[in-house]
């Protein structure tokens, strides 16, 4: 090998290596772009079996089935969006958020009744709690700030918000699109194989985020009728917001749960702690957690099982990880992810061993 072939190869992996940076940094730069890429995949998914429908069933043309399509989804997301603006101004009214030194006040009036039910001779709470400067460490001037981050934030949801709507469309439209466009980067020779992974992935991610909407539906069925029976003001609205957390794996419970106790009990001040506050929390979170068990044993294995086709151990698995690499994020795009490997690993390595066992069920 002489000089001349050394700098050539020299140059050519300094391209390469200058290349993948370019290309990282191009798609650090777009990332936003992607999201709603993904995002309008998402409602694609789930759109896709009401555009079929309608195409089939009623006999509607393809773009009239994709608009009536996209008007349901957006005005049922835009129906849900609506039922929160009485529940955040029954919060703002509980807890007199528009006045820094009256919530204060609340926070220090429920402090206050909780500290009196629990004192006792061998229990002391306020001891416990002034010695960590409970009541001197709340700060609540992060307030203003929030909201004008609120609002300088409203601009880019509004874009993001027709950017996912606008490619939604085009993606309901035209099924094959996105498809296409992925199968413009596979060598020629293995097009038709991927073109039959992406079919299937296709079909199963359609069954998965529809199974998640009924996981939904579900869950906001059970929490409904739970805060209706005690009388929690914006029951529907507090129960939709529990039930949607509920996507982010064994994460979203806790903090579901934690807002259903904090609601119930800031629609009931005023009202005796003792008497009043504490049972009706406690009843309530009873509830919560018997909808929590009918999910877990019920709904979640039903979906896992009939959309993705994998072992509940294996799913759990597999969040736990997508969790630890990449926090909440990777938790909640773990199963779909997971899922897409599985059916390319099936179509371009079915000899291995390993790939032949865990893809057995597709």
């Amino acid at each position: 090998m002489n000089a001349k072939e050394i700098s050539k190869g020299i140059l050519q992996a300094a391209a390469i290596i200058a290349g993948i940076v370019i290309l990282c940094w191009f798609i650090f730069k777009i990332q936003s772009v992607l999201f709603y890429i993904v995002l309008a995949g998402i409602v694609s998914l789930i759109g896709r079996p009401i555009v079929m429908f309608l195409k089939q069933r009623l006999r509607f043309k393809n773009l009239l089935a994709v608009i009536v399509t996209m008007l349901m989804i957006f005005g049922f997301l835009i129906g849900l969006l609506l039922l929160f603006i009485p529940l955040i101004k029954q919060q703002s009214q509980n807890l007199s958020l528009l006045n820094i030194d009256s919530l204060a006040g609340t926070v220090e009036d429920l402090y206050s009744e909780i500290l009196i039910y629990f004192s006792g001779p061998n229990f002391n709470l306020e001891s416990k709690l002034n010695n960590s400067d409970f009541i001197n460490s709340l700060n609540f001037s992060f307030i203003p700030d929030f909201i004008n981050g609120f609002f300088s934030a409203l601009g880019s949801f509004s874009i993001g918000l027709f950017s996912v709507i606008f490619i939604s469309f085009f993606l309901l439209k035209d099924s094959k699109l996105l498809q296409n466009g992925i199968l413009t980067f596979i060598p020629d020779e293995k097009e038709a194989r991927f073109e039959q992974s992406l079919i299937k992935i296709k079909n199963l991610l359609s069954r998965y985020f529809i199974g998640l909407v009924f996981q939904i539906m579900v869950l906001f069925i059970i929490y409904s009728f739970i805060l209706l029976f005690f009388g929690i003001d914006n029951a529907i609205v507090i129960a939709f917001l529990c039930a949607l957390l509920n996507i982010i794996p064994y994460l979203g419970p806790l903090i579901g749960a934690f807002v259903m106790m904090f609601l119930t009990m800031s629609s009931n001040l005023g009202q005796d702690f003792s008497t009043v506050i504490l049972p009706t929390t406690i009843y309530v979170m009873i509830g919560f957690g018997i909808g929590q068990l009918i999910d877990n044993f019920l709904s979640q294995p039903l979906i896992f099982s009939n959309s993705v086709r994998s072992h509940p151990l294996e799913i759990f698995l597999v969040i736990i990880i997508g969790g630890l690499l990449f926090g909440v994020l990777g938790m909640i795009a773990a199963v779909p992810s997971y899922t897409v490997i599985k059916v390319i690993s099936k179509e371009f390595l079915a000899e291995n061993k390993i790939v032949k066992r865990l893809t057995q069920n597709l």
